[in-house]
């Protein structure tokens, strides 16, 4: 049986718990913490002295060296439960953001930061000495007894039977220890280390599904750029060619002739649907001419005006296209509008696009599958989408996506 905290290592039999490095550690554990919080109680009564001494402005000097010492015993914490449960692996860090001040920010608002912090202090102020006490008694009447040949008594005999009761007792004063530094490390484990819950990992699991999903059809598109279209375009060159030879009027000349423009009108479509895939302007060019290109194309004129300080990540980029390309559909399809416009900017934590229309509103994300899928599509980068439609118009799409950098 492999044994991975101590709260499993207590369901063990006697004889293999005590005989095992579990015991210790709990004991390391509890100590380790105890004195810490030792220093962290002399540092406050050096503090108490500052702050009498300063008068009430010394609240602004003394909150920054709290804060630390509070992120610092979180930090410890996390140190000291390698003693007693298995440390859960690291999230990839992602890239930090540039600036101090950025970086300060994202500090702050960091999951865990606040957290982290409330649990340093409290394990300062008020976990240690539960340790430092249970410790103190769960060893301390086993200590005694071990010690009492070296304590002045009237009868000899009673000073070494002491040490033979201490002797039973110390493997007893084992399970208190243990069993609260099992309880210490489970509540300090889900406070700063919490577990992914079901929902995080359909999240992920979803997200990695559209990844997987997107690296399909990049490869579907090259392969039809590369291969089908290829070919349609040789056999639309030979049919050609083939309808110089062959007199104008002749039947054969004539289905050579619609043969050729089948082609040409196989290729015009096989075309569209690449385009419509991922295209290429995309790719090279960024979003504001792949947008700019589908307006160019739209039935309803379309105005665009995308500014970006930069290019934002692929995924960002590709998810923003697409909703404006299924929004443009909606409005040629549904709405009825005249005019439409597209704009674009970076705001604070994202990429904000509004996608307007003057047409006859009315327009539900419930009632159709266009919108429901961009709010399916924006859900996986943990998007938003706003919709304001009255009957009678105009319609405004409103989408923000989270977006930390833009390269």
């Amino acid at each position: 049986m492999i044994v991975r905290n101590t709260l499993e290592a207590l369901a063990q039999r006697p004889l293999a718990f005590l005989g095992s490095s579990w015991p210790w550690r709990s004991l390391g554990f509890l100590l380790a913490g105890a004195a810490v919080g030792a220093g962290a109680l002399g540092l406050a009564a050096l503090l108490v002295l500052l702050w009498g001494g300063l008068g009430p402005g010394a609240v602004a000097v003394l909150l920054p060296p709290v804060a630390v010492a509070g992120w610092a015993a979180a930090g410890y914490e996390r140190w000291r439960l390698r003693l007693v449960t298995p440390v859960r692996a690291a999230a990839a860090p992602e890239p930090a953001p540039a600036g101090a001040w950025a970086r300060l920010r994202e500090l702050v608002r960091a999951p865990g930061t606040l957290r982290d912090l409330g649990y340093g202090l409290v394990s300062l102020l008020l976990l240690w000495w539960i340790d430092l006490g249970l410790t103190a008694v769960g060893l301390g009447a086993p200590l005694f007894l071990l010690t009492a040949p070296l304590q002045p008594t009237a009868n000899p005999a009673v000073s070494w039977l002491g040490p033979l009761a201490g002797l039973v007792l110390v493997p007893v004063a084992a399970y208190p220890v243990a069993a609260w530094a099992g309880v210490r490390a489970v509540t300090a484990q889900a406070v700063l280390e919490p577990a992914e819950d079901e929902l995080t990992r359909v999240v992920a699991s979803r997200a990695r599904l559209v990844d997987a999903y997107e690296v399909e059809r990049r490869r579907i598109e090259r392969d039809l750029h590369d291969g089908a279209q290829q070919r349609l375009v040789s056999l639309s060159v030979k049919l050609g060619l083939a309808g110089l030879d062959l007199p104008e009027e002749s039947a054969g000349g004539r289905q050579v002739r619609e043969a050729q423009q089948e082609v040409k009108l196989a290729l015009r479509e096989l075309r569209e649907l690449i385009h419509n895939i991922h295209p290429q302007v995309l790719t090279d060019r960024g979003l504001e001419p792949a947008v700019r290109d589908v307006a160019g194309r739209s039935a309803v004129p379309v105005d665009v005006d995308i500014e970006l300080p930069g290019r934002p990540p692929a995924p960002v980029e590709a998810a923003a296209y697409f909703v404006v390309c299924e929004a443009l559909a909606n409005v040629v399809k549904h709405s009825g509008a005249g005019r439409a416009s597209v704009r674009g900017r970076a705001a604070a934590g994202g990429l904000v696009l509004e996608i307007r229309d003057d047409g006859a509103g009315g327009a539900d994300t419930a009632a159709g599958t266009g919108l429901l899928g961009i709010t399916d599509r924006l859900a996986v980068i943990d998007g938003t989408l706003s919709l304001r439609s009255p009957a009678g118009g105009p319609t405004v799409l409103r989408v923000e996506i989270p977006c930390k950098h833009f390269a």
